[in-house]
């Protein structure tokens, strides 16, 4: 119920982007039921069937993906301060946007199931006569157990990715994430590797130091070594934190920040106070490069290893020639966000004005977040032609449901990529604030915007064109 009334009550913004992923949904499902129909039409070519269902995971893949990333986008997905007295913490949150997202994909695969009895003629009498329609296997009855399975494929996949990706992480520098959690004196938590006895929680004063009784240590009661560096350690942490806590980001009072005119007028809390690594944390460099090129140029070595003795001439008999295209794609996507972080080192690389430096920080530290859905786009452009060109030549026409499926793709990853680019405009929205505060023009954000995307177009098309007619090469006869 909670789920409902949030959807009910998102921004229209938010709305489109579930339609979006509703309609994915419904074509993901309507290829996956037309999988079933092509099996039960032709029972005596069940290879044939068991390759229709395989092609539908790159459109459930690509769905599942623009899923989770409609998800991570919306405003209504993160912690909010007021909702945690309400019991409505994190986990609470991501099980929330989990079972929206489930709903969504429900509502698309629905559709899809009208879509397809439609065509059958099993809602109105009179089936669809076009041409190549033996996928509906018209006249035949649909299997329950099979249809609802291939239905909830796409809901419950995207569901149990979306509460993977939105799962509640704990900061870097916590004691859990560094090592083993440690519990100290009646369950407090400790960062210390020195464990007590049990009989030390039962003996009254035990915590407390000999010196503060007015005794000197004795022997028996001096610290180890280990001891005394542990002692030291959680001394310095305890200061770092009160530190943290007495302080704001930048130095200052976290309740007392200067307003525009320098004086300390403006009151608001230290979380207001943009921070130039808000989004994805530092700007240090993605480390998927190296990997990426080397998988980049294993999959070209394939393609034109392929491409000399004719492996895999004839689509379908021998998928040697597919290993190319692939392992192109997956390197071009593991790479992009690493060269989108070079893109950004190199706006800024020779005499760099105000423009390019907004424009480059921000690229080197959106890398993560814009890198990946870019590399994926195109990965996915670059292997649609090379799988083009390997199994469409000579003229040969490609089906209705190979197109659908392009398209179901192509569209999933492109609009990942236009939601990432929202989300990272979200999250720099008090740095776009600050500089209009501190009296930049109105158009330097959309200026930095628009460079960052000629930068990036300029890098990563002429790539993607390179690798897909290097993958795409057509076998010798």
């Amino acid at each position: 119920m909670l789920a409902l009334r949030l959807t009910r009550g998102a921004r229209p913004a938010v709305q489109l982007r579930r339609l979006l992923v509703a309609a994915a949904s419904a074509g993901t499902g309507f290829l996956l039921l037309c999988a079933l129909g092509h099996a039960l039409g032709r029972p005596g070519a069940p290879p044939d069937s068991l390759l229709r269902l395989v092609w539908c995971a790159a459109p459930l893949a690509a769905t599942v993906y623009f899923a989770v990333a409609v998800a991570r986008a919306d405003p209504g997905a993160g912690p909010r301060p007021g909702l945690s007295a309400l019991g409505l913490g994190p986990v609470r949150m991501m099980a929330v946007s989990a079972t929206a997202t489930a709903l969504t994909c429900a509502l698309g695969s629905v559709t899809a199931l009208l879509v397809f009895l439609h065509l059958r003629g099993d809602l109105t009498g009179t089936p669809f006569d076009g041409s190549g329609t033996d996928f509906l296997a018209v006249g035949r009855p649909l299997p329950l157990p099979a249809t609802l399975t291939l239905l909830t494929l796409v809901p419950g996949s995207a569901s149990v990715a979306v509460a993977v990706a939105l799962r509640p992480r704990e900061p870097a520098g916590s004691p859990s994430r560094s090592g083993r959690t440690a519990y100290g004196r009646f369950g407090a938590y400790r960062a210390t590797a020195v464990r007590e006895t049990f009989g030390a929680y039962g003996r009254f004063g035990r915590h407390l130091e000999p010196a503060a009784r007015g005794r000197r240590p004795s022997a028996a009661r001096q610290r180890t070594p280990e001891e005394a560096r542990a002692h030291l350690q959680t001394q310095t942490q305890t200061q770092t934190q009160q530190d943290r806590l007495s302080t704001g980001p930048s130095g200052q009072d976290p309740e007392r920040t200067p307003g525009p005119d320098g004086t300390a007028s403006g009151l608001r809390p230290a979380a207001a106070v943009p921070a130039s690594g808000s989004g994805s944390g530092s700007g240090t460099a993605p480390s998927g490069l190296p990997w990426g090129i080397a998988v980049l140029a294993v999959g070209l070595a394939a393609g034109a290893y392929a491409s000399r003795t004719g492996v895999g001439a004839v689509p379908g008999e021998r998928p040697g020639a597919l290993a190319g295209p692939v392992l192109a794609a997956v390197g071009l996507a593991l790479a992009g966000p690493g060269l989108t972080h070079l893109c950004g080192r190199l706006l800024q690389s020779v005499r760099p004005g105000a423009l390019r430096l907004l424009a480059g920080r921000l690229l080197m530290t959106e890398a993560t977040r814009i890198g990946r859905p870019l590399g994926v786009v195109c990965a996915v452009l670059s292997g649609a032609y090379a799988l083009g060109s390997l199994y469409y030549t000579g003229g040969r026409p490609a089906g209705p449901l190979a197109l659908l499926g392009v398209l179901l793709v192509i569209g999933c990853t492109v609009a990942t990529l236009l939601t990432a680019a929202v989300e990272a405009r979200q999250a720099h929205a008090g740095t776009t604030a600050a500089l209009l505060r501190l009296g930049a023009p109105s158009s330097t954000p959309r200026r930095a915007a628009a460079l960052r995307a000629g930068a990036l177009l300029a890098l990563f098309g002429p790539l993607t064109v390179i690798v897909a007619h290097l993958s795409g090469l057509s076998p010798a006869p």
